[in-house]
C-alpha cells in the first residue's frame, strides 16, 4: 500500500509530536510524508527538470489528511450501508439469491484490478489529477447506487465506484485507515435507520452528497502537481514508463475468473461450469495469469517497467503477509456480511437490530488501527500475527483482529523486506492482494453458501433453516481459511524479528 508520489508535510513542535504518535510506521523517517494518490508499481520519475514536490504549512496539511481521510470514510460508509442493506435492496431490485453478493464483490474486483494501473499513472501525471476525478466519480457513483432500478444498475454503479476507490485509495499509513472502520460503522448504523425508516436510498444520495462536498475540499487542499512539462512528453512516459499489456492482462484475467465464478456458475448451478461457453472464458483467464510472469520476464530483458517484477516473490517474508492479507482480508469481509444476513434472514431482526449486532467487530478494529501501531515495535512478528490469527475463530468482537493487525504487520514487513527503491511496487501488490481477496471471498462463500441451501432436506430454501445451513457451511469455510492463514504465518515469518523499531 505504499505509492512513489508524496506530499511533504512539516509538522513543528507539538504536532510533529502528535504525528509521531499517530504515524509510528512512518516516524523514523527524515521526512513527514503522506500520499494522495494510489498505490504504484513503476519506477519513479527521474526527471532532470522535474521541480521537489512543493512543502505545506502545517494547517494545510491536517487539511490535506482530512480529505485524504473523508474520502476514505465515505467509500467505507457505503460499503456499510450496502453491508446492512443487502436483503431489503435483494427483495427491492428483484437481485436472485445467487448473485445476492456480487454488488459486493464487483467492487473489490475492480478496486484491486485497477490499483496498479492507477498508481503508475499517478506517477507520470501526478496524484492531484488522478485524486481530483476518483474523489468526483466516487461521489457520484455513491449518489447513483441510491438510484438503482434494478440488479444491473447497482452493479455497474459498484464496479465504477471501486475504480474510483482504486483512483483515491493512499498509503496505508495507520490514520488514514483509521477512518475505513469508522465509515462502516457509521454505514450500518445509519444504513439500519434510513431502511427502517426514509428507505436505503437515502444513504447513499447522504454519502455521495458527502464525497462531493470532500471533491470540492480538495480541489483547494490538494498541491497542484508540477509534472507535466507538455502532452508530448506526458504521453511518452505514458507509452515507455507504463506497462499496459501487464496491466491489461492481470486486470482481464482476475475479472473473467471472478466473472465466471459468480455468474456463470452461481447463475444456475455448479453444472453450468461444463458449457462450451463457461470452459472457454475460465481457459483463457487461467491462461492469462500463467502467461503474466512469462510476460513480466520478457518486459525485464528488454529493458522496459515490468508491472509486478517476478523476484519480488522470492522473498518469502512478503509472499507470506500478501498470501496472509489476501484470506483475512476475505475472512472479515465475509464475516461482516454473512453475520449481516444471519441476524435478518435467519433470526429475522430488523436492519437496525442487525447493525448493533455487527458494530463490536467495527469497533474493535477501529482501536486495532491506533493501537497496532503504537505497540507493533515491542511484540515479534509471527506471535502477533499467528495468535491474531486464531483470535478471528471468535464471533463479533475478535472477528476484526487478524486483519486489522495485518494491515499495520504488513505494511512495516514491506518497507523492512526491500530497499526503498522497491517499497512502492511491493506496497501495491500487498494493497492488490486485499482488494482481490475480497471478491474472491464473496464469490466462493456464495458458491458454497448457495450449494448447500440447495441440497439440504427443507422444502422450502429460503425458509431460516435452509438458510442457516449455508450459513453454517460458510462460517466452517472462513475457519478454514483463518487455519490457513496460521499455517502460512507459521511458515513464511518464522525469521521475521520485530519490525517497526528505529534503525540506526
Amino acid at each position: 500500500m505504499a505509492t512513489q508520489t508524496t506530499i511533504e508535510l512539516q509538522p513543528m513542535g507539538r504536532e510533529e509530536q502528535i504525528a509521531k504518535t499517530i504515524l509510528p510506521e512512518i516516524a523514523e523517517s527524515s521526512e513527514r510524508t503522506l500520499d494522495s494518490g494510489p498505490p504504484s508499481s513503476s519506477p519513479p520519475s527521474t526527471l532532470d527538470h522535474e521541480p521537489p514536490t512543493p512543502k505545506l504549512a502545517t494547517s494545510r496539511a491536517w487539511i490535506v489528511i482530512t480529505q485524504l481521510c473523508g474520502i476514505n470514510f465515505i467509500s467505507s460508509f457505503s460499503n456499510g450501508l450496502l453491508t446492512i442493506g443487502l436483503p431489503e435492496i435483494s427483495r427491492d431490485l428483484m437481485i436472485p439469491s445467487q448473485l445476492s453478493l456480487w454488488p459486493n464483490s464487483v467492487f473489490y474486483l475492480t478496486a484491486g484490478s485497477c490499483l496498479l494501473l492507477a498508481g503508475s499513472i499517478v506517477d507520470v501525471i501526478g496524484p492531484r489529477r488522478v485524486n481530483l476525478p476518483g474523489a468526483l466519480i466516487l461521489g457520484v457513483f455513491i449518489l447513483a447506487c441510491g438510484l438503482s432500478r434494478n440488479a444491473i444498475d447497482l452493479v455497474m454503479f459498484r464496479a465504477l465506484q471501486g475504480i474510483a476507490n482504486a483512483m483515491i485509495m493512499p498509503r496505508a499509513v495507520s490514520i488514514i485507515f483509521l477512518a475505513m472502520p469508522l465509515g462502516f460503522a457509521f454505514g450500518l448504523v445509519l444504513g439500519g435507520v434510513f431502511q427502517n425508516g426514509t428507505g436505503w436510498g437515502v444513504g447513499f444520495y447522504a454519502g455521495g452528497a458527502t464525497g462531493l462536498l470532500f471533491f470540492l475540499v480538495s480541489i483547494w487542499a490538494l498541491s497542484a502537481d508540477l509534472r507535466l512539462v507538455s502532452m508530448e512528453e506526458v504521453m511518452k512516459r505514458l507509452g515507455t514508463e507504463i506497462d499496459w499489456v501487464g496491466a491489461g492482462m492481470a486486470s482481464t484475467a482476475l475479472a473473467l475468473f471472478s466473472y465466471v465464478l459468480a455468474h456463470k456458475i452461481l447463475s444456475a448451478d455448479t453444472s453450468r461450469i461444463e458449457d462450451s461457453e463457461t470452459i472457454g472464458l475460465l481457459i483463457f483467464s487461467i491462461s492469462l495469469l500463467i502467461g503474466f510472469p512469462l510476460w513480466m520476464q520478457l518486459q525485464q530483458k528488454r529493458g522496459r517497467p515490468p508491472l509486478i517484477p517476478n523476484h519480488i516473490w522470492n522473498n518469502w517474508s512478503f509472499t507470506s503477509v500478501c498470501l496472509m492479507i489476501l484470506l483475512a482480508n476475505a475472512v472479515v469481509n465475509c464475516m461482516e456480511l454473512f453475520c449481516s444476513l444471519f441476524f435478518q434472514e435467519v433470526q429475522l431482526l430488523s436492519a437496525i437490530e442487525a447493525s448493533i449486532r455487527v458494530l463490536p467487530q467495527i469497533l474493535v478494529g477501529t482501536s486495532l488501527n491506533f493501537l497496532t501501531g503504537v505497540s507493533v515495535n515491542t511484540v515479534p512478528i509471527m506471535p502477533a500475527v499467528v495468535i491474531s490469527s486464531f483470535c478471528a475463530f471468535w464471533a463479533q468482537i475478535l472477528a476484526p483482529l487478524a486483519v486489522d493487525i495485518l494491515f499495520t504487520v504488513g505494511t512495516l514487513v514491506v518497507s523492512s523486506a526491500f530497499p526503498q527503491r522497491t517499497q512502492a511496487m511491493a506496497g501495491a501488490v500487498f494493497s492488490t492482494f486485499s482488494q482481490i481477496g475480497s471478491s474472491i471471498g464473496f464469490c466462493v462463500t456464495q458458491v458454497v453458501s448457495s450449494s448447500v441451501t440447495a441440497e439440504s432436506s427443507f422444502e422450502n430454501k429460503s425458509s431460516p433453516q435452509a438458510l442457516m445451513k449455508g450459513y453454517r457451511a460458510t462460517f466452517w469455510t472462513l475457519f478454514a481459511w483463518m487455519i490457513a492463514t496460521c499455517v502460512i504465518a507459521g511458515v513464511g515469518l518464522r525469521k521475521v524479528g520485530k519490525v517497526g523499531v528505529q534503525r540506526d
